[in-house]
């Protein structure tokens, strides 16, 4: 089916902050004494609140609530974001323009909520580029639950099966196939295992490798 539009996650495709994100999570844990957060900030990448929040439960146990511990990573995010903004992932405008210019249509699926999809990417200066943005505050289950794929096609009129989406996360991949669109991804915290490789209909390191991908995809 020809690909008629992209489908782009936010954090860690577009936008530099899954390496903030996780710098804060550590910052929390060591004032609240919590063990292993990194493995938790694997786990919840590319998730929403809620589902974040149930993950979060097993490690903060009867230390903090899980509900106060996300409030401060929250607080310390914030402050790196008003005081050093957010940096733009490699070759995005690029990537945006030269897809735009080829008549695809853009859209953002992201696991964070709308206040903050909306505010990060304008002070980014690309919020222009997507015709339609859906967060994880408008569905129940974020990724890897297909949820807020699903709705991201529908918002554009479009079967799944003419969407591209392009994820970092392994929650991610899994949400875009899960919902029956194919899914490019670009690592970025975290690599591809073996079962996300199979999964990925095609890898590739950065976005500046996209358009050609997609070019390439078409002519096969």
């Amino acid at each position: 089916m020809k690909i008629q539009a992209v489908i782009f996650d936010m954090d860690g495709v577009l936008l530099d902050t899954e390496s903030v994100c996780k710098i804060c999570w550590k910052r929390a844990a060591e004032e609240f004494g919590i063990d292993k957060i990194e493995e938790a900030y694997d786990h919840c990448v590319g998730q929403n609140t809620n589902d974040t929040l149930v993950v979060l439960a097993s490690y903060c146990k009867d230390i903090v609530s899980p509900e106060k511990f996300y409030e401060r990573t929250c607080e310390l995010f914030y402050i790196v974001e008003k005081e050093q903004g957010l940096a733009l992932m490699p070759s995005v405008v690029s990537c945006l323009e030269s897809l735009k210019a080829s008549g695809l249509r853009l859209a953002v699926a992201s696991s964070t909520s709308w206040k903050n999809v909306s505010r990060q990417l304008k002070a980014a200066s690309i919020f222009d580029f997507f015709e339609t943005i859906t967060t994880g505050d408008t569905v129940e289950h974020s990724k890897p639950a297909p949820d807020i794929y699903l709705k991201s096609a529908a918002s554009l009129n479009l079967d799944a099966g003419s969407c591209i989406a392009v994820e970092d996360s392994p929650n991610g991949v899994k949400a875009a196939t899960a919902a029956g669109i194919r899914c490019v991804m670009v690592p970025d915290m975290i690599q591809p295992d073996s079962e996300i490789s199979a999964l990925a209909w095609k890898i590739i390191p950065s976005l500046a490798e996209l358009k050609q991908t997609l070019e390439d995809s078409e002519q096969a």
